[in-house]
């Protein structure tokens, strides 16, 4: 069947009906879309917990003690928070709006990490006293910002500080953040590193715990992680020899790969443990060090799979000889990652599963620019206006960059669980779009 490679890449809880409807979590798609409206976003609950448990396996099983926190970025929303929470994670935010968001779960602050490369005095006053675990320090700046603030509120903090390890990851150049050549991180090369701990130690206020980075993502290759933590281990010892600064946690960011394409080759989360965990433990040991506590940062690789994107098709408009474009009602508004970072995806006619795929098309969105593309040049059964199409893998950075381009409402979020579905975002109205507009 054409559609049984695909299915791998939906939720879990996929599968094919004998008339080729797509169902997840025993509900049928193209039922839910036709009740909700579509551009629907589908999220599934088992998938979410499933691969959230598989992570924190992964890596307990391989390191005594190790926390995994969700990179909100990815997509930030109360009641996926709440799911996460239960399965143990702790959250990675990078705004005061995330931290609200957090908080707005009900959700103690105290395993949640406060990133980010400029964050304001606002924002720190928020995170100190709010009671946020961590603040990741990413610049000198924000260090004396940092000491300022408690100061004034006479309080302490504890920190990590996000380090440049100057390598590679060869991913995509405008999700690559680990080199030196990038607006995060305090660069370990040109002695920037060393200094801000320094200064850090001196502190009445600032409790240095440790070090991070973050290399970028989608990382499919190991290598990289190896070499950022020799880097990061090497610094840690130099910084205990010559300052006393002893690194009691670490974390090596996220940045694990998802599978968006039939054909994408993925490490599992085990085998990232191993890589991560087993380098750690190496240079412990050869370095004199002791084991630092783990902090990891997967999003993607926890959320994408977990959701899709349902549209429904307009035009279709054949060039002969040329394309054939199949516009959908949604599109860059929603799912900016094709535009911007070429990002490829696969994609299906959600009531024709089984039907064999005979035409080369390519999906565009209703935005008013040409580059409003979700799929090029994809292969599906012969199209018709009106057919109802998913996009699998969309869970993460879709929704979390979505605008009101072209005045367009953002779509509805549900998720789903074992036959049933509740809204965990509502679609929203003109009159929400209109309300920020100030009439004299």
């Amino acid at each position: 069947m054409p559609g049984s490679d695909i299915i791998d890449i939906f939720p879990m809880g996929a599968n094919i009906t004998p008339t080729g409807h797509l169902t997840i979590s025993n509900i049928d798609i193209a039922e839910l879309a036709e009740e909700r409206g579509t551009p629907l976003y589908v999220f599934d609950e088992p998938t979410i917990r499933t691969i959230a448990q598989r992570f924190n396996r992964a890596f307990s099983d391989r390191y005594e003690d190790v926390q995994v926190i969700y990179a909100c970025k990815a997509w930030s929303n109360v009641a996926i928070l709440q799911i996460l929470e239960e399965e143990g994670l702790g959250f990675d935010v990078v705004s005061g709006e995330e931290i609200s968001t957090v908080e707005a779960a009900n959700i103690n602050l105290n395993k949640t990490f406060f990133h980010g490369n400029n964050k304001s005095r606002s924002e720190l006053v928020q995170a100190i006293t709010s009671g946020v675990g961590r603040i990741v320090v990413d610049n000198n700046y924000e260090l004396d910002l940092l000491e300022e603030i408690l100061n004034e509120k006479n309080m302490t903090q504890e920190v990590l500080f996000r380090v440049s390890p100057g390598v590679d990851p060869h991913t995509h150049s405008k999700t690559t953040t680990g080199v030196l050549d990038s607006k995060f991180g305090i660069p370990i090369e040109t002695g920037e590193a060393e200094k801000i701990i320094e200064k850090a130690m001196r502190s009445n206020r600032i409790i240095p715990k440790g070090l991070h980075f973050h290399l970028g993502s989608p990382i499919f290759e190991l290598e990289p992680y190896k070499k950022a933590i020799k880097v990061a281990f090497d610094f840690a010892s130099k910084m205990k020899q010559t300052n006393g600064f002893i690194m009691e946690e670490f974390s090596p960011g996220g940045g694990f790969a998802s599978k968006y394409l039939i054909a994408d080759k993925v490490p599992d989360p085990e085998v990232y443990a191993g890589t991560i965990c087993d380098q750690i433990k190496k240079l412990c040991k050869s370095l004199d060090l002791e084991l630092p506590k783990l902090t990891i940062e997967p999003g993607r690789s926890i959320i994408s799979r977990a959701g899709i994107a349902v549209y429904r098709t307009g035009v279709i408009k054949e060039i002969p000889g040329i394309r054939t474009y199949v516009s959908v009602d949604g599109g860059m508004g929603d799912n900016i990652r094709p535009a911007i970072y070429d990002a490829k995806y696969e994609a299906a006619l959600i009531t024709r599963m089984n039907d064999q795929e005979t035409k080369m098309v390519t999906i565009s969105g209703k935005y008013c620019e040409s580059g409003d593309i979700l799929v090029k040049d994809y292969s599906l059964p012969e199209p018709n206006p009106g057919e109802l199409l998913a996009i699998p893998a969309s869970g993460a950075y879709a929704l979390a960059m979505a605008s009101n381009y072209n005045a367009s409402r953002k779509p509805e979020a549900v998720l789903l669980n074992d036959g049933g579905f509740r809204i965990i975002r509502r679609r929203e109205t003109i009159e929400d779009i209109l309300k920020f507009d100030v009439v004299q």
